[in-house]
């Protein structure tokens, strides 16, 4: 049986390992560039440049940053009761059903401010109805949440062509789409926010489900760590002996959990159809679900860790575009490949440096506790 890993200080667990993993994860990412030819510093000048040289490109970074806010979010919620949420890419898609009805239903007799509760509500209702069934299954049947989970992700694929071919699609229309939305279906954009920088959004579909975003990263912080519920989630991911012993009934709380997770995934439809779109496209979620995993593994489960970890990957997709616009030899697959090596070293390698770290935080409070036996001798 393994040994745990000693417990670290928070700064260490939350920013030195991070900040350890990420900066190699980049520096074996310059290698890759350097072997395809190109001047690593090069890259890197146009990856920042692109992510936040001018108000425009902030604001497409915050643009991408609020969508994988919601997806490592709904990923997180799941970790911390022991499951492995791999369906947020349906979860997704079929929350944005919910949006869409929202605004089809009342975009062209209601002001935005009141189709967007409603719109809210729809879509964490549809996610978390999505999530309900593999929670379900799990819970009652014993069937492997990340299986069940990655089928329903094809379901719901399936399901968006459906409706967006013949359900949604307005007549004498081609295109796989709804109908775009009126004014009342169309959030505003946060350019007053940039403003107060003296920053231009321009174009970027920088809208207020950023704000939303945030708010449900302070609502998961609470739910997880200052609620009975937060706190069975916890004990039951922990130790599910120990949750049982306690009387926590797991079949509830794996149900309820893996809903509170889908209607997270199910928000991030917002911000796609409601903010950039605004009209539901066949394939707008674009991978987003599978990005969360990534930003909740970097960000540690933790809302705190999350929202960087969810720039980072923001960071990532707006800078990375520039990088292959300006440097034609690196292609768009190459910005994949960097992306890749990113969640390798964030994720599957996260451990990597953690027992060099540990004995060394050892070694030093070994040397502490000796000088101050000396002293007191």
């Amino acid at each position: 049986m393994s040994t745990p890993y000693a417990k670290l200080p928070g700064w260490v667990e939350y920013g030195l390992i991070p900040v350890i993993n990420l900066a190699v994860a980049f520096l074996v990412a310059g290698l890759v560039v350097l072997l395809v030819g190109e001047n690593p510093l090069e890259a890197a000048y146009h990856l920042i440049n692109g992510a936040f040289g001018r108000g425009e490109y902030i604001g497409f970074t915050l643009y991408y940053a609020t969508t994988f806010i919601f997806t490592g979010l709904a990923v997180a919620v799941a970790f911390h009761c022991g499951l492995f949420n791999i369906g947020g890419e349906g979860q997704a898609y079929v929350g944005g059903i919910g949006v869409a009805l929202a605004c089809l239903w009342l975009d062209k007799t209601m002001p935005w401010y009141v189709v967007f509760p409603l719109a809210i509500v729809g879509s964490a209702f549809f996610g978390a109805l999505w999530a309900f069934l593999p929670g379900w299954l799990q819970a009652k049947r014993g069937s492997h949440i990340v299986i069940t989970t990655i089928m329903f992700n094809f379901i719901a694929s399936s399901l968006m062509v459906y409706l967006l071919t013949r359900v949604l699609k307005p007549l004498g229309s081609m295109a796989p789409q709804t109908r775009t939305f009126a004014e009342g279906g169309q959030l505003p954009k946060l350019d007053w926010l940039l403003s107060i920088f003296g920053l231009n959004v321009g174009t970027a579909p920088f809208n207020i489900s950023f704000l939303l975003a945030l708010a449900a990263a302070f609502g998961v912080w609470v739910l997880i760590w200052r609620t009975k519920l937060g706190y069975e989630m916890r004990t039951m991911g922990h130790s599910p002996s120990a949750a049982r012993y306690a009387g926590i009934r797991e079949s509830r709380i794996t149900v309820i959990t893996m809903m509170i997770s889908g209607g997270l995934a199910g928000m991030m439809a917002l911000n796609p159809i409601m903010g950039e779109q605004f009209r539901m496209q066949l394939d707008f979620v674009q991978g987003a679900g599978f990005v969360g995993i990534a930003v909740a593994l970097m960000g540690r489960s933790h809302p705190g860790g999350i929202i960087p970890a969810a720039v980072l990957f923001g960071v990532l997709y707006q800078g990375g575009a520039e990088i292959a616009f300006e440097m034609p030899s690196i292609s768009r697959d190459m910005i994949v490949i960097i992306q890749g090596l990113v969640i390798l070293f964030a994720g599957a390698l996260e451990n990597m440096f953690r027992p060099a770290i540990t004995r060394a935080f050892a070694m030093r409070g070994q040397r502490a506790a000796a000088v101050a036996q000396t002293k007191g001798a």
